[in-house]
This record gives structure tokens, sequence and C-alpha cells, in this order.
């Protein structure tokens, strides 16, 4: 008997020092648009919203989140990938106890680099205001944990910013002739919005920030909703194809000038344009069928327009590259978060997430 429980005692210390091995998921900060927005804007007066049928259709619920998505978006795989629940839109009433300090969701459809795009959908909350939600987040943190842990929280957590798609589609391009296009010709644009853009990314890094996921834009030129009045054929559109490239390679150059200043590897860039040509490339090796029109719409490529119940649906989800006229299925979704975590150098500069979340920073 004492042999017996001795052993027992002996497997209990085993067990328990391997659960002081595992460590808990860090806290995620997400901020952006539409690509990684996951019901904030529920919250608000706004006309950027995913709150009804056919949205979340293949979400766990069923039911629209404020997503997207038919299901699961970006952000919410890289929670998975972290080891934790989806973070909780920073609006919501559910986010509180242990779900606040796993971090929180700042992100908002219709919103660019600029706060003049987005106009057209009134009420959204633009990247000033999603910095001051995280410094309101992080003094409410404070109030729990005090200042040390709340600093520690944040620069071992990870941050992901997804932007600048909508300061070309809904801005820039939005109309045949508008304000910025007789304003700025594409490359001094481009440069108004990187410039912008920088001192976004240094307010990130000022604000604690030592794990900074930067993703490029998609194809912008590939996206139903952009063929639907740009393309002939199907092709993807050149101009938008042009405006991602210049926009895209000068991401990755602020990328890599803000870790040389940092003297570390505080930001990484995705190369989402490169992740998605891809999948349009070929198809068929990751179960696509249609890669031109959307699941959900109407219209030329079922790109005009919003996916509404009567729009037209597609049967198989998960055989369309895009969800909606602008937005990835849920699938491709899961895709692409599978390269941030694993993809070469080629595509994850300088470091993949998974490389960057072991860094002691």
């Amino acid at each position: 008997m004492a042999v017996l429980v001795g052993s027992l005692l002996g497997l209990l210390v085993m067990l328990s020092g391997c659960f002081l091995d595992v460590k808990a998921a860090p806290a995620y900060f997400v901020f952006g648009d539409s690509l990684v927005d996951s019901g904030n804007n529920n919250y608000i007066a706004t006309t950027a919203r995913a709150n009804s049928y056919p949205y979340g259709i293949d979400y766990p619920t069923g039911r629209p989140t404020g997503r997207f998505s038919n299901g699961l978006n970006i952000a919410d795989f890289i929670s998975m990938k972290l080891g934790a629940e989806s973070v909780l839109p920073y609006l919501s009433p559910a986010l509180n106890g242990d779900a606040f300090l796993r971090g929180a969701n700042f992100a908002s459809a219709g919103v660019g680099i600029l706060n003049d795009t987005g106009v057209q959908f009134a009420n959204i909350i633009r990247m000033p205001r999603q910095l001051q939600n995280f410094v309101q987040y992080k003094n409410r943190v404070a109030q729990i944990l005090g200042v040390n842990e709340t600093e520690r929280l944040v620069a071992q957590g990870l941050i992901s910013i997804t932007l600048g798609g909508n300061d070309y589609v809904n801005n820039y391009y939005l109309t045949p002739v508008s304000l910025r296009s007789i304003q700025y010709r594409l490359p001094d644009y481009t440069r108004l919005i990187i410039s912008e853009y920088e001192k976004i990314l240094r307010q990130l890094y000022n604000l604690g920030g030592r794990r900074v996921l930067v993703t490029s834009t998609g194809p912008l030129g590939c996206a139903p909703g952009v063929k639907a009045t740009r393309s002939r054929n199907g092709e993807c559109a050149a101009e938008l194809q042009r405006a991602a490239s210049l926009f895209n390679s000068q991401v990755r150059s602020v990328v890599n000038r803000l870790n040389t200043e940092a003297s570390a590897q505080v930001f990484t860039f995705a190369d989402k344009y490169s992740m998605n040509m891809g999948l349009f490339n070929n198809p068929a090796a990751y179960g696509f069928v249609d890669t031109t029109n959307a699941c959900c719409g109407q219209g030329r490529y079922n790109g005009v327009g919003l996916c509404t119940a009567a729009s037209n649906l597609c049967r198989n989800r998960d055989s369309y590259l895009f969800w909606d006229n602008y937005h990835p299925s849920e699938k491709a979704n899961r895709i692409i978060v599978d390269e941030f975590f694993e993809g070469s150098s080629s595509v994850m500069s300088p470091l993949n997430l998974r490389q960057m979340m072991k860094l002691d920073n």
C-alpha cells in the first residue's frame, strides 16, 4: 500500500511539473480593417457591417458575427495557432474576466491608413481611435495587474495590423475620378499613405509592441468587386495590381527600417500578395475550383454590391477562394494563416510567426 501511495505521489509530482512547463497562450491584439474585424462594427452606427445572413453561415453557431466571412477570419486562425480562443471585439460587453487579459480585437471594417478612407460608411473606428482604445485597454489592465505586468503582457504578446487595401479600393479608386486621384499620381499617393502608416507602426512600438505582424495587401486587382467593373474577361485589373505592388514593396522597406532602428526583430512582414497569388496560380493544389467569382454576391463575378440573403450563394464554400466581393473564404483565411506561421523568408520577412513567438522580447 505504501508503495502504491508513493508511486501515485511520484506520478502527481511528475504531472504537476509537466503542467508548470506549459506556457499560457500569449495575449493577442488586432488592429485593422474588415479582413480582421470580429464584430466591433456591430456596436456602432455604420453601414459597414456583416451582421446578417448569409455571413457566418459556416461559423460554429451558424449565425453572423460581424466577421466579413462565411466563418472564421484571419484573426481567429491566428488565435487558434497561438493556442487560445478568438480574442473578442474591444466593444463587446463579453470582453471581461480572463477573456480581457487574453487581448482584444480593435479592428473596424472600412478603415484605412488615411482618415478620409471609408467616409462613405459614415461611422467607423479609424486608426487614431483604435490606438486610443488600445491605450484605454492598457490602462484598464494596469488597474488589475499593475503597470509592469501590463507592459510585459503587451511585449510578450502578438500585435497584428492589416491595413492598406481600403485606401485604394475605398478611396483612390472608389470612383472613376476621385478627389485623391486628382490630388496625387499613384506613386505619390502611395508615398503619402506609407508615410502615415509608418507613424502608426511607430505608435505601436511606443505603446509597447515588441512582436508586430504587418500584413501586406492581397492582389487587389483580383477581387471580384474590382473585376466586376475593371476586368473584361476575368483577368486581374492591372492598375489595382500595380497599386498593391507599389504599396507592399514600400511597407516591407518600412518594416526593415524600423527593425534596424530598434536593433531587434520587432516587426515582421507578411507578403499576403504572393501567398494569394500562389492560390490563384495553382488552385487545384489547395482544393479550390473557382478563384474568379465570389461565393456570395450578384452581377459580374458575383462582385456587384453586398452579400445578402437575396444574393447568389454557392453550395460548397470551401471550393471558392472568395467569399464575397472583397473578402476571402474561411478556407483561404486558414491557408494564409498557416503561411504566417510556417512560411519561408520569401513571404515572411524577417521571421515567420512561429519563429517570432520564440523570441525573448
